[in-house]
């Protein structure tokens, strides 16, 4: 299987998706999901798997049995490859609004945030400089990000913006454009992830994986 880009109507699909998300629309465009965003999708994650290791792609069924909004489908096509969560990721994901890439801790439990919250006291200059490398490489960095400061800690504590994250990550967005569907797309891919090869590593060693049950 080789990777040579998104089909042609990709994003169409879920632009179309977006404006009618129902279990008709769906049945109607099954096939050009498959055709044109879930076959490149494994194809890429096919591609990476050498360099980065095996990932998962996700389903495009939406969780709603505790959501307010029960629409079924999702209004993108995201994988991830990574050794546990929390631990460090990385991201890939397709819609509307292009390609997205992404890595770092999407998720922490209260296990993962106490010791990443103890090694950004403790030695958050490290995390700094990762940090504000990939923002110097247009990275925008995101996170569940706290209003006030956590227990315990300083106002003037020189790491404070950091220890506030309950969750922490980068992103990049390419909107739509013909190299999504060719196979320049993989490199793009490729490129990005591995500029966050330092701060993924950084999440393994000091963030790691859950030791509770998964909520």
């Amino acid at each position: 299987m080789t990777f040579d880009g998104f089909g042609e109507y990709a994003i169409d699909f879920y632009d179309g998706l977006v404006l009618d998300n129902s279990k008709a629309y769906w049945d109607d465009n099954k096939e050009t999901y498959l055709r044109d965003v879930r076959a490149p999708m494994e194809a890429l994650m096919l591609a990476l798997e050498k360099e980065f290791g095996e990932g998962k792609i996700f389903r495009p069924y939406r969780d709603v049995r505790f959501a307010k909004d029960k629409t079924p489908y999702k209004d993108h096509c995201g994988a991830v490859i990574e050794k546990g969560r929390g631990g460090g990721a990385y991201y890939v994901q397709l819609s509307p609004e292009g390609l997205m890439t992404g890595g770092g801790s999407f998720h922490m439990q209260s296990d993962q945030l106490a010791r990443y919250r103890a090694s950004v006291d403790a030695h958050g200059v490290l995390l700094r400089k990762i940090v504000d490398k990939l923002l110097e490489q247009d990275w925008q960095l995101a996170g569940d990000v706290m209003k006030s400061k956590p227990r315990g800690f300083a106002d003037d504590h020189p790491h404070l913006d950091l220890l506030r994250h309950r969750s922490i990550y980068v992103r990049k967005v390419w909107e739509p454009d013909d190299v999504l569907h060719e196979p320049g797309c993989l490199d793009r891919v490729r490129k990005s992830w591995r500029q966050l090869k330092e701060f993924n590593a950084w999440c393994e060693d000091h963030v790691g994986v859950s030791e509770q049950p998964r909520r």
